[in-house]
């Protein structure tokens, strides 16, 4: 079977990957992630136009024609607007003042690249957050410290609390990479799980 290169430098998308059993390197993209954002967001493309060609663009910046490339993009989405990662306390708590008590969709992009061959998803997620106080918002922030994460928040720690529902048909999806699928995909192209 082909290699698999993950090109992500993301911690969370590896631990998720390496749930599969398969083997794997990992690779950061040579993609603009920044420039393109920017440039889409002028074009005025929606929010899973943007989540798809940053994860596209990632997947084409890497030029490894033999090996079975696989990179993502995640963006939160409150109405109209898109959230990134917060990079500090005080965005992070703006952001999570925003999503308090309401609605929001965390897409998730995801591309798998085999020469000219390109296989994609966008999924989405549906999370309605729980009305909370400046304290327990705070609170929050300082125990997880999520300013690296899109939303200000990570599910996989004590994020899952901040909900009061979460509508998705694959978990791992919130957490970076959507493994119902890339696992189905996967096994399609007859790669086997759990091998040594």
């Amino acid at each position: 079977m082909k290699p698999i290169i993950l090109g992500s430098t993301s911690v969370y998308r590896q631990q998720l990957l390496q749930k599969l059993g398969i083997k794997f390197t990992t690779l950061r993209p040579s993609f603009d992630e920044e420039s393109a954002k920017i440039r889409l967001i002028a074009d005025q493309a929606s929010p899973l136009q943007i989540a798809e060609a940053l994860s596209r663009g990632k997947a084409q910046s890497i030029n490894e024609p033999l090996a079975l490339v696989i990179t993502g993009d995640q963006l939160v989405q409150l109405d109209e607007s898109i959230l990134g990662k917060p990079k500090n306390f005080e965005k992070a708590f703006q952001q999570l003042k925003s999503l308090n008590g309401r609605q929001h969709q965390l897409i998730t992009a995801v591309t798998m690249q085999l020469g000219a061959e390109t296989r994609h998803l966008n999924h989405v997620t549906n999370l309605t957050m729980k009305n909370l106080n400046d304290l327990e918002l705070e609170m929050y922030l300082k125990k997880d410290q999520p300013y690296d994460a899109a939303g200000s928040y990570k599910i996989e720690e004590n994020g899952l609390i901040l909900f009061s529902q979460i509508v998705t048909d694959d978990f791992s999806a919130i957490q970076g990479l959507p493994l119902i699928w890339i696992s189905n995909q996967l096994k399609g192209m007859g790669y086997e799980f759990f091998k040594d």
